[in-house]
């Protein structure tokens, strides 16, 4: 005779309302969002490098749509989407700093305008580009004579000469390679980086060196490169990582990353 089937499967307990804690998450020293060109292939990489040899910081990442060949009119056309690509950064709260990845275009576009469009999205983040960065690193440096190196072509370049020169820094030699593609700029090695380098200033005496570009790999070598050159160097993303950190109130002393995280904000 058949026995009907006996349901063995023990019945789920279900515990709700389990009490919890909470710190301060990765977050506990500083927030930091980058908004980074959908070209770049650098900047991330070297943010995290450095970060990662941090506590307490968190980096959030937004990425916004740029074409691959930089022009004076490819570089403006991003002025429209910052404020959604700020926005979409931890939406439900707040960020310390925003930091606008793109060198060119914050002086394309120029640094107010930039920072008016972060703070439609986030009006109390404290806010960064490259350029603004370069800058505060030459008056921490106390460096008025800067060398500049750039892949840019020549548009491009008269932009940033300009833009410099206009801020009351003096510009005695201005190398460029001439390269009009990010994704051509991103595999530069850090060879023909330090060669170039090495032609600056073979040229022209300065106080310091700029590599501008975040597609640029620097962070890496900048310390020994650096102590070879017997000159303060920094690039894009190597200044404005340590002016986003001293706008948090991170005044950790990082020199294995060269003179510049070694110094505060001037």
């Amino acid at each position: 005779m058949n026995q009907p089937a006996t349901n063995t499967a023990e019945q789920t307990i279900l515990l709700k309302n389990l009490p919890f804690d909470v710190d301060g998450g990765i977050a506990s020293r500083a927030t930091i969002g980058l908004i980074v060109l959908a070209t770049d292939y650098t900047i991330e990489y070297e943010w995290r490098q450095l970060f990662s040899t941090i506590g307490g910081i968190a980096l959030y990442q937004s990425r916004i749509y740029n074409e691959n060949t930089v022009t004076p009119e490819t570089l403006r056309a991003m002025a429209p989407r910052i404020s959604e690509c700020a926005k979409v950064i931890t939406p439900d709260t707040g960020v310390d700093v925003i930091a606008y990845g793109c060198t060119s275009a914050s002086m394309a576009i120029g640094e107010n305008r930039v920072f008016d469009l972060i703070k439609t999205s986030k009006p109390d983040s404290k806010c960064t580009t490259p350029i603004t960065a370069a800058f505060a690193a030459f008056d921490a440096f106390k460096a008025k004579r800067i060398g500049v190196l750039t892949p840019y072509t020549a548009e491009v370049n008269r932009i940033v000469s300009d833009y410099i020169t206009a801020r009351g820094y003096q510009v005695p030699v201005f190398g460029s390679f001439n390269e009009g593609l990010d994704t051509v700029v991103a595999r530069i090695t850090p060879d023909s980086i330090e060669k170039a380098v090495r032609e600056l200033i073979k040229q022209a005496e300065v106080d310091a060196v700029f590599v501008s570009c975040t597609s640029v790999r620097l962070m890496d070598d900048c310390a020994s490169l650096e102590k070879s050159l017997g000159i303060p160097l920094t690039s894009s993303n190597h200044a404005m990582a340590w002016h986003a950190l001293r706008l948090a109130g991170i005044e950790d002393k990082l020199g294995q990353f060269g003179s510049l995280y070694d110094l505060p904000l001037a």
